[in-house]
């Protein structure tokens, strides 16, 4: 019994000497429900989320003396309907930090170099085939404004190859210079449809292939992040 309390006491001690990045889905202003509760689009169309995963990776920091902190090339599976996996903890020490950077997707490397493993198994269904590689972000749910069977809307969006590369860097800056522990970053799914190219689930209710559109909605999802609280 007391060796169990000393080891709980040893993961506790350890985490709270990392730098943790903890992920909040939103939905607009309010927090992400899956299905059961139905949002609106910019252009006013119902949708009800079933799934919202996205792939982090190649995570910088940059302290208030300008320099960059790198980090492991690791790889985050983040899933909406895994608590667990929405907090990351960095292997660095807590400290004054201005700028946070990180990659939403997969580099053309992993895309390219045989079975994973990890948050990068192809098991985990992030996985389109070795010609199209990873799947960077995915968000599925239903609306009765979709023509696709059963009301569907699918977004699986991938793609590294020259004039398909869905890869989405993201830089939040923080304000305020404080000693940081852990920085809470919203992640809005209506982002999805009401950034630089308005999305309309009438017309594209389904992207499951690199190209243009995929591009687009990467376009997109890379304003969804903003940072809530940093302590």
């Amino acid at each position: 019994m007391i060796l169990f309390f000393l080891c709980i006491c040893s993961i506790e001690v350890l985490h709270a000497q990392n730098l943790q990045l903890k992920f909040v889905p939103f939905a607009g202003k309010q927090s992400l429900v899956l299905m059961d509760s139905t949002y609106h689009t910019a252009l006013n169309e119902p949708i009800t989320f079933r799934n919202f995963l996205f792939y982090v990776s190649h995570i910088q920091l940059t302290n208030d003396k300008g320099h960059t902190v790198y980090l492991n090339n690791a790889y985050y599976l983040l899933n909406a309907s895994d608590t667990a996996s929405l907090t990351i903890h960095l292997p660095v020490k807590p400290q004054s930090i201005v700028a946070i950077q990180f990659t939403i997707g997969v580099d053309s490397i992993k895309n390219v170099s045989g079975i994973q493993t990890g948050s990068l198994d192809p098991m985990l269904g992030m996985f389109w085939t070795w010609n199209t590689g990873y799947i960077f972000a995915k968000l599925e749910g239903n609306s009765p404004v979709s023509k696709a069977p059963a009301h569907y809307v699918t977004y699986h969006i991938g793609g590294y190859k020259h004039n398909e590369n869905a890869l989405r860097v993201i830089q939040l800056n923080i304000s305020k210079k404080q000693w940081v522990h852990q920085i809470d970053i919203g992640a809005d799914v209506l982002a999805w449809f009401n950034g630089k190219q308005p999305l309309s689930i009438q017309e594209h209710p389904i992207c499951h292939s690199p190209g243009k559109l995929a591009m687009q909605i990467a376009d997109n999802y890379a304003q969804m992040f903003h940072i809530i609280h940093v302590e």
